[in-house]
């Protein structure tokens, strides 16, 4: 499934962030009944071609750490906070000397964050899920807020509301509470390989509690 998204809502995003250095939207995609719902940052330039997320290098690891955790793309929801790809502008010698300018990612801003705010609120109260598996700080930042880091909460449960922007476009702890699970990002390890033990235990320790947790629903 791909989601269909509001006017309103993307008109809403369109205004704010028309003087940003964004490009293209990528929808969220996946089950509307989901097992886990997956947020990350925002779309890369391979996300951004296909129109797909999670479809570039960072994709191929998480699809690894999805089946570690005994799971299929098709039993999650996919998404991330920012839909547009956030870039910088860089301006690099190439092979014959001459300077031309490159449009290389970036982590989004707060600012563009909360521009996509009402738009992922939305999102997230479309589906039929308990779980949410933020990868990443600045995704775990706008479930829960920005003093939470990744290489804290890695792995741990936490059951609790989400963070929402009300009305006045500022953040409240607000709707039904979730089971909160970070994860670090696909990315953190592509380029750090120490912890790729680390996230392999965290995702099949993730699958392990998963599944207690729906065999406990079932009684």
């Amino acid at each position: 499934m791909i989601i269909e998204y509001p006017e309103k809502l993307l008109t809403q995003v369109k205004r704010a962030t028309k003087d940003n250095r964004l490009t293209g939207f990528v929808p969220g995609m996946g089950s509307r009944h989901p097992r886990l719902v997956l947020i990350g940052e925002a779309p890369g330039r391979e996300e951004i071609k296909q129109g797909r997320p999670f479809v570039g290098s960072s994709g191929k690891e998480l699809t690894k750490m999805v089946e570690l955790a005994g799971l299929t793309r098709d039993e999650l929801y996919i998404t991330s906070v920012v839909r547009s790809r956030p870039y910088s502008i860089k301006h690099v010698k190439n092979a014959r000397g001459e300077v031309v300018e490159k449009h290389p990612n970036r982590t989004p801003t707060k600012r563009e964050v909360k521009a996509f705010g009402h738009l992922f609120d939305w999102e997230i109260s479309q589906l039929d899920a308990t779980v949410l598996v933020p990868l990443g700080n600045t995704s775990l930042q706008r479930l829960i807020g920005g003093q939470a880091k990744i290489g804290d909460l890695h792995a741990q449960v936490l059951h609790q509301q989400i963070l929402h922007l009300n009305a006045q476009d500022q953040y409240e702890l607000a709707g039904p509470t979730y089971w909160i699970i970070p994860m670090y990002h696909p990315a953190a390890y592509l380029y750090a390989r120490r912890l790729e033990d680390t996230v392999k235990h965290d995702w099949r320790q993730l699958g392990q509690w998963l599944q207690e947790q729906e065999n406990t629903n079932r009684r």
